[in-house]
């Protein structure tokens, strides 16, 4: 797909297919020009921390997207910001639930008890320059009942999440304290993400008046 660009300005491209990564860049103004979803292998080293993999699978998220558009010159000089949101409990990583037996061992093990998560954030400028940052959340869940759990589990909003919730959805009523950034526990967080663009000299706030 060519891109549709406005004149003085790079292009940008989100290093995702994530439906809530999109999502959150609109809320914020942002329109990329597409979407180049990067498929990696996202198993974690032996012994790899959480913050480790976090920022490594933004790296190769983000180094995937930029080998794939190396030779269409529609894309050249565009920006690219790729993301990975890890949720863990000590150095524990909890895994993208994509059967109920994971997501209610997930759920099971947050009840009650704090965890982090972590989102790994890379960028790649119009040089090819790469930066990346780290963004911390710490989430406290309720203790929650067997009927909650199962009643949760029935909904399926569960598939596909890390940890098995997504804080946005009903799992939002499970959180009794969150410190940090609230959209990085949804999976991009914004304040550092439009400030990685934005270094760039893309123009953050152009969509800003559209909004108003």
């Amino acid at each position: 797909m060519a891109p549709t660009s406005v004149p003085g300005r790079p292009k940008l491209i989100l290093a995702s297919a994530s439906p809530r990564r999109l999502a959150l860049l609109q809320q914020a103004g942002i329109e990329p020009d597409t979407l180049v979803p990067a498929e990696i292998d996202e198993t974690p080293w032996p012994r790899e921390s959480p913050r480790k993999l976090a920022l490594r699978l933004a790296r190769e998220k983000a180094s995937e997207a930029a080998r794939r558009i190396r030779d269409d010159a529609d894309w050249a000089g565009s920006v690219i910001l790729a993301a990975d949101t890890v949720v863990c409990v000590g150095r524990r990583i909890l895994p993208k639930a994509e059967t109920i037996e994971e997501a209610a061992a997930c759920i099971r093990l947050l009840s009650g008890r704090s965890h982090r998560v972590y989102t790994g954030l890379c960028r790649v400028d119009q040089a090819g320059r790469v930066s990346a940052k780290l963004v911390e959340t710490r989430v406290r869940f309720k203790r929650l009942s067997k009927d909650e759990i199962d009643a949760y589990l029935g909904a399926g909003e569960w598939r596909g999440k890390a940890g098995g919730y997504a804080i946005q959805g009903i799992a939002g009523a499970f959180v009794v304290s969150l410190v940090g950034s609230y959209t990085n526990v949804v999976g991009l967080p914004l304040a550092e993400a439009v400030g990685l663009v934005g270094a760039t000299g893309y123009p953050v706030t152009l969509g800003w008046i559209a909004k108003g």
